[in-house]
């Protein structure tokens, strides 16, 4: 059903979750980032209140596998769950329930943790992670490229049909919150173009919030800055 990448980028500091699926709409119940603190992926049969009571403990000073630890030995209906879980010194953490779905796997390195359930096959959580350390360039590319790798792999045992990106930077908000919904086609390949379009904006955008005074034309008719 899903198979997903929590990752820190050391040079950064920001945190990043990119996630795929045969469900509609997977990143809208599953990502989740927090800027100084860490990323959690919440999967499975999905409890998306997992993933802010994941952050709030890591925010509180606990790492990512205390955590995960924590949260996951005092929430209900937990072995229905797959947890990961990336810290502010990208120590990571998986917890994987009893009932994982289908063919489920996991893998964990410093800076990102993958894990899937429903997979075609159990390599897929090693090819998100190869694919994700063989990559370079800004947080974002190095998510789309583990995505990629993941699809190579085998990824879902059926067709997938919702794909998203989430990554913190510096501010509250998130950085980037990119989503495909749902393709009948490839969702990661309409995600990518997706990024492909707003990579070169996204600084753009903080901008524009921090100091509108400064920030550039969007480059649309009647906005002549």
């Amino acid at each position: 059903m899903t198979f997903s990448l929590v990752a820190r980028c050391a040079a950064s500091g920001h945190f990043g979750v990119a996630v795929t699926s045969s469900s509609p709409a997977v990143a809208a119940r599953c990502a989740f980032v927090r800027a100084g603190t860490g990323a959690v992926a919440s999967q499975n049969v999905t409890d998306p209140r997992l993933g802010p009571r994941v952050l709030d403990t890591m925010a509180s000073g606990q790492g990512a596998a205390a955590a995960v630890g924590q949260v996951t030995d005092t929430a209900d209906n937990t072995g229905w769950r797959q947890l990961l879980a990336v810290d502010a010194q990208g120590g990571t953490a998986i917890f994987s329930g009893d009932h994982a779905l289908g063919i489920s796997a996991e893998g964990q390195a410093q800076d990102a943790a993958s894990a899937g359930n429903l997979l075609a096959n159990p390599g897929v959580p090693a090819a998100v992670l190869a694919g994700f350390a063989s990559s370079s360039g800004h947080l974002g590319d190095r998510l789309m490229a583990a995505l990629f790798a993941g699809l190579d792999a085998g990824g879902e045992a059926g067709p997938l049909h919702s794909a998203g990106m989430l990554i913190a930077g510096e501010q509250s908000w998130p950085l980037v919150d990119l989503r495909c919904d749902w393709s009948e086609a490839c969702p990661i390949r309409a995600l990518d173009a997706a990024w492909q379009v707003y990579r070169p904006q996204m600084d753009d955008y903080v901008i524009r919030a921090l100091d509108p005074a400064a920030s550039p034309s969007y480059g649309v008719a009647g906005d002549d800055r």
